[in-house]
């Protein structure tokens, strides 16, 4: 789930355009919506265009936009059972919607139920075919040949013809947007370095169940290992001969996780003192709170603390909510003596 925000506004009042995506078949709703809808407004859309065509998700992953991080948002994916996972990714759809939204200027919105049918009919590498195929398990009927070689020449009503033209030009535009991507991708991708039989170190991350605000300082990533290969699984994973104090880990990475050891194989950073989870993360204890102070934002004020915390690369510091830090480690807050 995203929101495509800051858009041209609409007769009918929209400026905003809420993605949701299936990530198994790929398909697609872009749903119109207004920038200041409250959450029990999206929530109604949710449950009237995504629950009742769908049903109910076992998770979903959004960006940490603040009407998915509400509390009435939590309260209503955690009683339909559905896990919340929040993260930052950039996508497509969102240079092809911008660019929709500018040729159909505005009255986007009434095109915007054409767009998604283009985008959920075009043919996806990922899934070796279009979203809509892999979702009803047969390929969409239409009298729209956008699929024809050259130009066809489409006898019919009006509307046929018009919407043809609009597909069209929706289809042109969603591949500019994949290009674009695509050539951005080669550029930054990392190319296959490792052969079977390679050592290499595996990337882990600090984990302490908190949001920070955007400052990692010593918290960046790490690497543990070194691990040899034993063997190359499709294009871009591999499979690790991990220890036994890993065994709850699967042995299969993806290329993006992985480091070259260049020192002496005999050298090995140890993991009997990192406690490592079956996500890649190692547990980091907190020692006490130094510090507290009250984070001024436009329109609330959030308490924050300093914890220190004990690494393996010796003390840290970190500023965190105080509620978040209360629910987790209340020890760390002991009730005031009457």
């Amino acid at each position: 789930m995203d929101f495509i925000t800051k858009l041209l506004h609409t007769s009918r009042g929209h400026d905003s355009i809420w993605v949701i995506i299936d990530r198994f078949t790929k398909s697609a709703h872009f749903l119109p919506i207004r920038e200041d809808y409250r959450v029990k407004k999206l929530a109604q859309i949710y449950i009237d265009e995504i629950v009742s065509h769908h049903g109910v998700p076992l998770n979903i992953i959004s960006d940490h936009d603040r009407r998915f991080t509400s509390r009435f948002w939590k309260s209503l994916q955690s009683a339909l059972g559905t896990q919340l996972n929040l993260s930052t990714t950039y996508q497509t759809f969102e240079d092809m919607l911008r660019a929709c939204v500018i040729d159909f200027k505005g009255n986007w919105d009434l095109h915007l139920p054409l767009v998604e049918f283009s985008y959920n009919n075009c043919y996806h590498t990922s899934i070796d075919m279009a979203p809509f195929e892999s979702l009803y398990g047969r390929k969409c009927r239409s009298p729209i040949c956008w699929t024809e070689i050259g130009e066809a020449q489409i006898t019919g009503p009006e509307l046929i013809q018009e919407t043809s033209d609009k597909t069209m030009l929706i289809r042109n535009n969603l591949q500019v947007a994949r290009s674009r991507q695509k050539s951005y991708a080669e550029k930054c991708q990392k190319p296959l370095e490792f052969q079977v039989g390679d050592l290499v170190l595996l990337k882990v991350s600090p984990w302490k169940g908190v949001v920070h605000f955007g400052k990692k300082g010593k918290l960046a990533p790490r690497f543990v290992g070194p691990f040899k290969i034993l063997e190359r699984i499709g294009k871009v994973a591999f499979k690790l001969e991990l220890p036994e104090g890993l065994s709850n880990v699967l042995p299969i990475f993806h290329v993006s996780n992985l480091k070259k050891c260049l020192a002496d194989e005999n050298l090995h950073i140890p993991l009997d003192e990192v406690h490592i989870d079956e996500t890649m993360h190692f547990v980091e204890k907190t020692m006490e709170i130094m510090d507290r102070e009250v984070k001024q934002l436009k329109r609330s004020h959030i308490p924050i603390v300093k914890v220190r915390w004990e690494s393996k690369c010796g003390l840290e510091f970190t500023w965190e909510r105080e509620d978040q830090m209360k629910a987790k480690y209340p020890h760390l807050f002991p009730e005031p003596s009457s």
